[in-house]
């Protein structure tokens, strides 16, 4: 399958064009296709297709989107969209896609010393271009990465016409470079081209009559004059020099090569090395120095960034490439000075030592006036901060300067207009490749058990796995598996990727980004690395270091800054998994204070938040928060949501540390916290995790109440996914404590479950039986809450074995009472019932709108898992009344539910329900 995104987005297999569907779908592979290979995060999907204006249910959106894209492009098998914890990745050979093959033919072009070759491979790379790119599609993302992609077209375009200049084909391309200098009359890239291209053609004065014009229009529009490589460019053809006179020839003359040797095993960053090209592309042309900082955490692989891009547009710096590792970052107990960096550099461009200025003041002039006019590619290595690398910038000059510092450098980005370039770990196919192109295909077939344990623990660190794939080629009798084992254990992992060589031990190369670090800075490193979960808001890690907010924040802020963390959206911050080894090998004694804190602070906001999501739950005494804890106050429902989702995996590791270290009554308080949330997501599974966690805790606690609790919610949970043999163990083992303890309320409750339980198993007369008892029950406690849902449960189970006028009666009395509680979970439930009710009785019409009342108030609930239910009771009471229409549409949206629940049985039921319906034929 080709796919076409310079010009319309369009997909060709066998000949024929694809149908890719409406806009928005074509939009969904564009962003993927452009991203060919490397995960989209979802929501990231949704921000570059859809901009500010989210769609509601945006990822359910997202993959009913990416679902149907699937089946397109199933028609090719070398073509794969696939889901993955990163995101969703658009598996494709990068030939297919002609954006990646325009880009991969001019690097090829930029790289052959053949001209003719050159020639050939820029025609090819150019004739893949249609008309602008996504030329059908309109979004802002899209708006802003054409202009990019435009620029590199542009680019392309000039380098072409750079190597047909210098094989005296300037009649050949005098006509187009007149049509560019008209469309771009301030380029003085194309304007120095053209007027090469009119002199060669015996047209000197018109070449001059060019940069007049130019000249005039630059000073009128933009109030500067043209750039050095142009003035030189003019004046050869003033003075009918030879340089301009026919194509370049004869010996070059000496200039500086130090750029240390091309990496071996560089693999990936096609983005990065896209943004670079395209911040020096943007400003090179107008005779601008070119600044672009590279920034990212140790051993992630800056300075081969800088070198693999170097080594790629070697021609674009004809006047020498200057490099020089200013040791910011390493075994050296100070950076380089500055002075000394300078000085290295005039001796390279020919100053002799005894000529080179003292002062740094001086040696900087004269370094800025020796590569005025050079068009040089200069390399700072390392820097340590920002006033490191001020003095080595030149001044007005076509130069570009590529700096890599584990500092993100702000101040080169505010003051000198620096690109700045984030650098990430490796993909999963990057390390795959990485590892592969050091060991050899055979060895990582032989043991891939072993590769897939290794890539898991280095995590995308090209460090990492450069130490690892050394290990291995330097003893290949020890095998992959024999070093994967080193890495399994965490405590042993950071010793594993230990070296001898200080620059290739993993420990040694982040122990240097420590050096940087206040006392303040240096104490909340190393408690991140303690903290529950796999990143942490900006509140959290207040209550985990015991400092005020906007104290944390700041000391957050100075660790991203030395890429030590990073940071995501809405304020949150990771840590690399190494990274996180490192810091917890950091001496402090506040560790276990610092996690009793985030313990108590996750244990007061879930708290918050459930009594947000359900007002009526029956309370539980908690304990003043501790100080230094501010746990967070969650205005509504949405909110809340959002902050359970946002912090599940944390709260559960914060569970699991409760329990390590003994703090048993918050690890029950925490389970007992999510029931809500897990409920309301049909989180399952995690409610199980939860919950024989919160089981185990309550019996080391002695509680019986905890116990009973615990087996209730454990049991209901078991019972939801099947597991039916132990969820009712469970719950007549809480029924037995209870009874026997005396806590009717308990007794009630566990009743109600057991009740829906057994309905669960078509036991409909067993589940009548707990539901009339816990009915009993709450109506002696006076309790108005329990009685309306217990009420609602009789109603149900009435309904069940045939009493259809009881049921009506006792969930009318249900309803009115939950309306009178304003529980509006407690509501959308009888409602449910009620459409459950008239629907057996015929009365599809009350049916329907009963159902739909429910679904109403479920979704403004967030209550995804139940909605799915009511759904799918529309589509079958819709069917009834001959609404087929309605029903696909209901049944639809419950597969795409059901789906994403992991609830594959209730998928395909319905799956039969709508292909039935479709199958009846008109008016059956």
């Amino acid at each position: 399958m080709e796919f076409r995104v310079l010009g319309a987005v369009e997909a060709v297999h066998d000949g024929a064009l694809v149908d890719l569907g409406h806009a928005r779908q074509r939009c969904v592979l564009a962003v993927l296709l452009v991203e060919a290979n490397r995960p989209v995060p979802g929501d990231l999907l949704l921000q570059r297709v859809w901009g500010g204006q989210l769609p509601k249910r945006g990822r359910e959106v997202v993959h009913g989107y990416v679902s149907r894209l699937r089946t397109v492009l199933a028609v090719d098998t070398e073509v794969g969209l696939v889901r993955r914890s990163t995101g969703y990745v658009l598996e494709v050979p990068e030939r297919f896609v002609d954006l990646h093959l325009f880009r991969q033919r001019v690097v090829e072009a930029r790289k052959t010393a053949d001209d003719v070759r050159a020639l050939e491979l820029f025609d090819d790379a150019l004739a893949l271009w249609r008309e602008q790119a996504f030329a059908d599609l309109d979004t802002e993302w899209l708006a802003a990465l054409r202009v990019t992609l435009e620029v590199e077209r542009q680019t392309a375009e000039a380098d072409r016409t750079d190597v047909a200049l210098r094989r005296g084909r300037h009649g050949e391309v005098l006509a187009a470079l007149a049509t560019h200098a008209t469309e771009r009359p301030l380029d003085e890239r194309v304007a120095g081209q053209l007027m090469l291209a009119l002199y060669r053609s015996g047209r000197q004065a018109d070449a001059l009559e060019c940069y007049h014009r130019i000249r005039v229009r630059l000073a009128d529009e933009a109030g500067v004059d043209p750039g050095p490589a142009l003035r030189r460019t003019y004046e050869q053809i003033l003075n009918a020099a030879p340089a301009a006179a026919a194509p370049a020839s004869g010996t070059p003359r000496t200039v500086p090569r130090q750029l240390p040797t091309r990496p071996a095993w560089f693999v990936g960053r096609d983005a990065e090395l896209t943004a670079l090209s395209a911040a020096v592309s943007d400003k090179a042309s107008a005779g601008t120095v070119v600044v672009s900082a590279i920034a990212g955490a140790g051993g992630i692989g800056k300075t081969w960034l800088a070198l693999w891009w170097a080594y790629q547009h070697l021609a674009d710096f004809p006047d020498g490439q200057l490099f020089v590792d200013l040791q910011g970052f390493c075994a050296a107990d100070e950076p380089i000075p500055t002075s000394t960096a300078v000085r290295g550099f005039l001796y390279a461009l020919g100053v002799a030592p005894d000529r080179i200025p003292p002062d740094l003041h001086a040696r900087t002039a004269l370094f800025r006036s020796l590569v005025a006019d050079q068009r040089m590619l200069i390399v700072l290595d390392n820097a340590a901060d920002a006033a490191q690398v001020t003095p080595l910038l030149p001044g007005e000059s076509p130069s570009t300067v590529l700096v890599t510092s584990r500092r993100q450098l702000a101040s080169l980005i505010t003051r000198h207009g620096a690109g700045h370039v984030r650098l990430g770990t490796l993909t999963d196919s990057e390390a795959r490749r990485l590892l592969t192109g050091r060991l050899g295909p055979a060895w990582i077939a032989a043991e891939p058990e072993a590769v897939e344990q290794l890539l898991d623990a280095c995590a995308g660190l090209p460090l990492a796995l450069g130490i690892i794939a050394g290990r291995a080629q330097a003893d290949p009798a020890v095998g992959l598996a024999e070093l994967a084992a080193g890495l399994r254990n965490a405590t042993d992992r950071l010793s594993t990727l230990t070296d001898d060589d200080p620059a290739g031990s993993l420990p040694a190369v982040l122990s240097w980004s420590l050096r940087a670090l206040t006392e303040e800075q240096a104490r909340v490193f190393a408690l991140l690395g303690s903290a529950p979960g796999p990143d942490i808001g900006p509140e959290a890690a207040a209550a985990l270091v015991g400092l005020p907010l906007a104290r944390t924040t700041a000391v957050l802020r100075a660790l991203t800054e030395l890429s030590l963390i990073d940071r995501l959206a809405a304020g949150r911050h990771r840590m690399h998994d190494l990274v996180r080894l490192h810091a917890k090998r950091q001496p402090h004694d506040d560790v276990m204070p610092a996690l009793r804190r985030i313990v108590g602070f996750f244990l007061h906001t879930a708290h918050a938040g459930d009594r947000v999501l359900d007002p009526h739950a029956t309370p539980f005494d908690l304990e003043p928060p501790a100080a230094g804890i501010v746990p967070l106050s969650l205005a509504d429902e949405s909110d809340a949501l959002a902050w359970f989702d946002a912090e599940h995996q944390s709260l559960l590791d914060a569970q699991r540390a409760a329990m390590e270290h003994g703090w048993h009554r918050a690890a029950w308080q925490l389970a007992w916290t999510l029931n809500t949330f897990h409920d309301r997501r049909g989180r399952l599974s995690d409610a199980i995790a939860f919950w024989r966690n919160g089981l185990t805790a309550a019996g080391r606690l002695g509680d019986d109440a905890a116990e009973i609790a615990a087996r209730r919610r454990l049991g209901l949970a078991l019972a939801r996914t099947g597991a039916f043999d132990e969820a009712i163990a469970q719950l007549h083992d809480a029924l037995a404590v209870a009874e026997t303890t005396g806590a009717r309320r308990d007794e009630g409750d566990t009743h109600h479950i057991l009740a829906m339980v057994t309905d669960r198993q078509d036991d409909c007369q067993q589940a009548l039986h707990h539901a009339m008892r816990a009915l009993e029950v709450y109506r002696k406690l006076g309790d108005p809450t329990r009685e309306a849902t217990a009420l609602n449960g009789v109603g149900w189970c009435s309904a069940r074995v045939g009493d259809d006028t009881a049921a009506r009666e006792h969930c009318l009395a249900a309803l009115e009472l939950h309306q009178r509680n304003e529980d509006q979970d407690g509501a959308a439930e009888t409602l449910d019932s009620l459409g459950f009710i008239a629907h057996r009785t015929g009365d599809h019409e009350t049916a329907l709108s009963h159902y739909r009342q429910a679904l109403k108030l479920r979704r403004a609930l967030g209550h995804t898992y139940i909605v799915a239910d009511t759904l799918d009771a529309i589509g079958r009471t819709c069917a009834e009344l001959g609404r087929a229409d309605e029903a696909k549409e209901a049944w639809l949206e419950a597969h795409k539910l059901y789906r994403q629940q992991d609830r594959p049985d209730d998928a395909d039921r319905v799956e039969r329900q709508r292909r039935t319906q479709r199958a009846k034929p008109a008016g059956a």
